[in-house]
């Protein structure tokens, strides 16, 4: 998975008919191929592939797991959901919605049932302060 925006590196298409610029935090992809002479390994980020030297291999991190806020936006063909306590803050049924609808075809939902039964009395909305109102009303 790309852990950070990079606006300027290089992909082509798998038929090398189209080219572009850009993989964007949260973007998972398969790795194809390590050259170890060349320093560089070869990830298809869906049709998109993508050589990247081991330099920048901080950009990336293993996605066999990873929280319902990184996945925010995305679709796999199977979701396994762990239910396990955590802080109220992440125990709110939008977080489960979330969860629930990353899943295309195929979802499993391990742990404790009283987790999920919290996560779904819990509708408080978390307000979030940011400062935009101010900012577009100049206040």
């Amino acid at each position: 998975m790309q852990i950070r925006n990079n606006y300027d590196i290089l992909w082509e298409s798998p038929d090398k008919k189209v080219k572009g610029a850009g993989v964007f935090n949260g973007d998972i992809g398969i790795i194809k191929n390590i050259d170890h002479d060349n320093e560089t390994f070869l990830i298809d980020f869906e049709d998109k592939i993508v050589t990247y030297s081991f330099e920048r291999l901080s950009e990336l991190e293993p996605a066999f797991a990873m929280t319902v806020h990184k996945s925010q936006g995305s679709e796999y063909h199977a979701v396994i959901l762990a239910m396990t306590s955590a802080s109220s803050l992440l125990l709110s049924r939008s977080v489960l919605y979330t969860a629930m609808t990353r899943a295309k075809s195929l979802l499993v939902i391990v742990g404790n049932p009283a987790v999920m039964e919290q996560m779904v009395r819990n509708d408080k909305r978390q307000r979030r302060y940011s400062g935009l109102r101010a900012r577009l009303t100049g206040g």
